[in-house]
């Protein structure tokens, strides 16, 4: 495994995380807003709303460390893309 699936294998490890509370944080003030479920008695509409609003930055952004690597892991995996040598560049080009 080269450096580089480490470093991709570790952030989409760690970013799962705090991507797990954010998610439940974002359905939950969804569902607040929307009243369902009696979930409306734990906050008013306008805090709710203004927390749902504050959660899409770090939404997308854990979402994109999160799948953007996971997803050039498991292409590699799959062999539709071939695993890159580190040492790539500075080798001679092979002959076939």
């Amino acid at each position: 495994m080269t450096n580089r699936n480490v470093l991709f294998l570790k952030l989409v490890r760690w970013s799962g995380w705090p991507l797990l509370p954010v998610v439940l944080l974002f359905l939950l003030t969804g569902y607040i807003m929307d009243g369902r479920y009696g979930l409306s008695r734990l906050l008013d509409e306008k805090t709710a709303l203004t927390l749902h609003r504050m959660l899409h930055l770090p939404l997308i952004i854990l979402v994109l460390v999160h799948s953007v690597p996971a997803v050039y892991l498991a292409l590699q995996r799959w062999g539709w893309i071939g695993p890159r040598d580190e040492g790539a560049r500075d080798a001679e080009p092979r002959k076939t």
